[in-house]
């Protein structure tokens, strides 16, 4: 059974940074995903996304601040996130292999 489980959140001061990871287990070809957040009384939005050639896209408003990359040989994901600001503050949720993780809390304090 594949499951999906993000890890790297916790409390950030205004201007730092996190590393979030996303690892899958129970599947061995699962390369790509997509980092997706969702704030408190806000919709789940579309955040951060790479695909089995090492593609990348980003949400405008992440570009230049976070970076996402893929460790295929560990299953693992990553989303650094620098020069983070309280508008980040959200739970991160990552999806791969059409199965979605948890989620981890990302709090920005100003």
């Amino acid at each position: 059974q594949v499951q999906v489980q993000e890890s790297g959140g916790g409390p950030v001061q205004a201007g730092g940074s996190l590393r979030l990871s996303c690892v899958v287990s129970g599947s061995s070809f699962c390369n790509g995903g997509r980092w997706y957040r969702q704030a408190p009384g806000k919709e789940r939005e579309f955040v951060s996304g790479i695909d089995y050639a090492d593609k990348t896209e980003y949400a405008d408003f992440v570009k230049g601040r976070f970076i996402i990359s893929q460790d295929s040989a560990k299953n693992i994901m990553y989303l650094q996130m620098n020069s983070l600001t309280p508008d980040d503050t959200a739970t991160y949720y990552c999806t791969r292999c059409a199965k979605w993780g948890q989620g981890t809390q990302v709090t920005v304090s100003p």
